[in-house]
């Protein structure tokens, strides 16, 4: 036993001198002249060395220097990073609209993977998974300490595979699972509908499409409306939208404006920054415009929100946005990878950045949230609800025609219309409601 107690000791007097003497140099070099970046260069060298040769297990020289790279990327910022080959073939792939994978943008906070939003139409979001989502686990395994890229990797896989993410959502007290069928993600920029008499146009994506999506989208509604002077408005619904192209964010900025500043960009170098203006021409033809923003809404959704908003051409309603204002250039490399490197700062046409501060809306209108674990209940129907015009022998309307009456229940079809929207999609009623309210009070021919 004695003898066990005296190997014990000795390890561990083994140990602190084998300590020192890794820390003395170190220490023995507080004070002296900053290295050099070719001296620093120099060093990089011998560490890689020193891996390559003596790490207990073989290693890839490849993914050393790649990981290498994407650390002195990702120190940066969180939207800075080194693009292998096959991942800058997916990013071109996906400014064009159709990738695999679970239709979720993500980030990173606090070490934890956070769902910046749920693509529409997307496995993710038929499976539930809202803006502001905390994931923890993916498969049971814990994401916590991993890099973004790492936890993305995790998530990929082929086309029809299940994946189960572990998710921890505000209001709700303990976190649940959400099984993920993975799938083929064709995003269709844009898609036009036609609420009673306003235009819902809902905006998912900046790709290559967005613009003439939209453009061809917004025709399409107003003919089959019956014209213009049968539209009382329109709602860009930016909700949950990640952002993408800069071009297609000035594009359908726009498209509702005559004239003025979009968006200005700054980079270090003053001489680098540029000013984007509005051309003539205006697509809803001067008619009302909502704006849809949540905490989903980020980068070029928050580059239209604000010109819109700043130009007094639009009401922005819903939650403050997500606050990305920065804009990032994917710089080509040698072996078919990129660089995905912020470069400059975005300012809305007053001058303010929203990084890190979002687009506030004019009128703050909460999305209510759905619970996983609550069960729906339907509210039976009153059996013994009934109006004057139920009650036996009640007299005739005899100040309206007939066909006055039977527009007058047609308009009121189209509001228990509207006020069922409220439990679909209340920040999207809400919308409407305004653009009703800012009809009924313009002039009358």
């Amino acid at each position: 036993m004695r003898k066990f107690v005296m190997a014990a000791v000795g390890g561990t007097l083994a140990s602190v001198v084998a300590t020192t003497q890794l820390v003395g140099p170190l220490l023995a070099q507080e004070g002296a002249r900053p290295q050099s970046v070719y001296e620093q260069l120099d060093l990089f060298g011998d560490i890689f060395e020193r891996i390559r040769a003596q790490y207990v297990e073989e290693v890839d020289e490849k993914d050393l220097i790649e990981a290498a790279i994407n650390g002195m990327l990702t120190s940066l910022d969180p939207h800075s990073g080194y693009l292998a080959p096959e991942d800058a073939a997916d990013m071109r792939v996906q400014t064009r609209g159709e990738f695999g994978g679970l239709g979720i943008e993500v980030t990173q906070e606090d070490g934890f993977v956070k769902v910046v939003s749920p693509m529409d139409g997307t496995p993710a979001d038929a499976a539930g998974m809202e803006a502001g989502d905390f994931i923890t686990h993916v498969d049971g395994e814990s994401v916590l300490g991993l890099t973004l890229d790492e936890a993305v990797d995790m998530m990929r896989g082929p086309v029809g595979s299940e994946i189960v993410i572990t998710v921890v959502r505000e209001g709700v007290e303990e976190p649940f699972d959400v099984s993920i069928i993975r799938d083929t993600i064709k995003l269709t920029a844009v898609r036009t509908r036609t609420e009673g008499e306003t235009v819902v146009l809902r905006v998912t994506t900046f790709n290559d499409q967005t613009f003439a999506n939209l453009a061809d989208g917004l025709a399409k509604q107003v003919e089959e409306a019956g014209g213009i002077d049968k539209i009382n408005g329109f709602v860009v619904d930016l909700r949950n939208n990640p952002g993408g192209l800069l071009n297609q964010a000035i594009m359908v900025s726009d498209a509702f404006l005559d004239k003025g500043e979009i968006v200005s960009t700054r980079g270090r170098d003053p001489a680098d920054g540029d000013r984007y203006n509005a051309q003539p021409g205006d697509l809803a033809e001067g008619k009302p415009l909502v704006v849809l923003i949540n905490g989903g809404s980020a980068s070029a959704s928050e580059i239209v929100a604000g010109a819109l908003q700043d130009h007094r051409r639009a009401i922005v309603v819903g939650t403050k946005s997500f606050g990305k204002g920065s804009v990032q250039t994917v710089m080509p490399l040698r072996g078919n990878g990129a660089m995905r490197l912020t470069t400059s700062r975005y300012y809305t046409p007053s001058g303010r950045s929203i990084q890190a501060l979002g687009v506030s809306p004019d009128i703050v209108v909460e999305q209510p949230r759905r619970d996983p674990n609550a069960v729906e209940e339907e509210e039976p129907a009153n059996p013994f609800r009934r109006t004057e015009a139920d009650l036996r022998g009640s007299l005739d309307n005899d100040s309206l025609t007939p066909e006055e009456i039977e527009q007058i229940q047609a308009d009121r079809a189209k509001a228990e219309a509207a006020a069922k929207l409220r439990e679909e999609d209340y920040q999207l009623a809400y919308a409407i409601d305004i653009l009703k309210g800012l009809s009924a009070l313009a002039p009358r021919d």
